[in-house]
């Protein structure tokens, strides 16, 4: 089979396309045909070898996919050959034409949902509703700010805001990306490369601040985000690509939080809810990936350069024939 390969930490370049040995299944695990595989920030991270997990090389990136079972172990009783499916983790990276993975990492896809759109939900939904929900404890009636809502997380996370019964504030670079967002179900969408950001959002809330800041590059913002919180306000930082300065007392005048989140340090039992309530809603129809660029496999790297371009909107998908 072919699959993506890489051989030494670096640039891009480093992701190479290879004929590979074919995988086998055992015990509770699972051989997935890809035909889609999510693209996220953290697979530019790992392949540089500036994560703080390194994968042993060589490695094939990728935690996110979706196609059809191919075959199943032995000890599998959950999933039948043929059936569609999502993958949140793999064993052996998507990045590839077929993937192992075990049964809690693959979720039903119902047939209302494409393959690419299936590829655009382990990482960006799961760490939506683990930052909204799960470390902020978002309720129906308070507002949230999202950074950066014109991409992956932030799309999704405008989405289960709204549907969550929040008032929806999104950022976005690009008047593009500031219609999505709008388009998504934010209620109102600034351009986050304002210099009147701060002001813009007191003024939109009244004056009273937003209850959640979802931060995806802490390291640019996070002091105004603080100043734009509401008392018993909380930021999650979600992304963070070097240091920032902060004046605590703006913590101390709101009795606000900071909360940080890797997605990885969900518990099994947090994992499951997240998985659960993202089956909800695509049944439902409240969770509908947008799909921004598409590349084939043989141009892994170009997505991954694309992944960290400012201006995309949506999801980056590498499609698998």
């Amino acid at each position: 089979m072919k699959a993506i390969v890489v051989r030494e930490f670096g640039g891009p370049e480093k992701l190479l396309l290879e004929e590979v040995p074919n995988l086998q299944p055992g015990g509770d695990q699972l051989l997935v045909e890809i035909h889609a595989a999510g693209v996220n920030p953290v697979d530019t991270y790992i392949r540089a070898g500036t994560y703080a997990k390194s994968p042993q090389l060589p490695y094939t990136p990728g935690r996110d996919g979706a196609g059809k079972v191919a075959v199943v172990g032995g000890g599998n009783t959950r999933f039948k050959i043929g059936e569609r499916v999502y993958l949140s983790g793999s064993l052996t990276g998507t990045y590839a034409q077929t993937a192992l993975c075990t049964e809690a990492q693959a979720h039903p896809l119902p047939p209302n949902v494409t393959f690419e759109q299936g590829a655009a939900l382990g990482v960006p939904y799961a760490t939506a509703f683990r930052a909204l929900f799960q470390k902020a404890n978002a309720r129906p009636g308070e507002s949230v700010l999202i950074h950066g809502a014109s991409g992956g997380v932030g799309l999704a996370a405008v989405q289960l805001a709204h549907a969550w019964g929040m008032r929806v504030i999104g950022t976005a670079g690009t008047h593009e990306g500031r219609v999505i967002v709008s388009e998504n179900g934010a209620h109102q969408v600034f351009d986050h490369n304002s210099a009147n950001l701060v002001e813009e959002v007191l003024q939109s809330t009244g004056g009273a601040g937003v209850s959640i800041v979802l931060e995806m590059l802490a390291n640019q913002n996070l002091n105004r985000d603080l100043a734009m919180l509401s008392r018993n306000g909380r930021v999650v930082v979600i992304g963070n690509r070097g240091t920032i300065e902060i004046n605590p007392r703006d913590t101390m005048s709101r009795d606000a939080s900071i909360l940080g989140m890797l997605l990885s340090n969900a518990s099994d039992e947090d994992v499951s809810v997240i998985h659960a309530a993202l089956g909800a809603g695509l049944q439902s129809g409240v969770v509908r990936p947008v799909i921004g660029r598409r590349y084939p496999l043989h141009e892994a790297a170009f997505a991954h350069e694309a992944i960290l371009e400012p201006g995309h909107y949506g999801k980056i998908v590498l499609m698998i024939p």
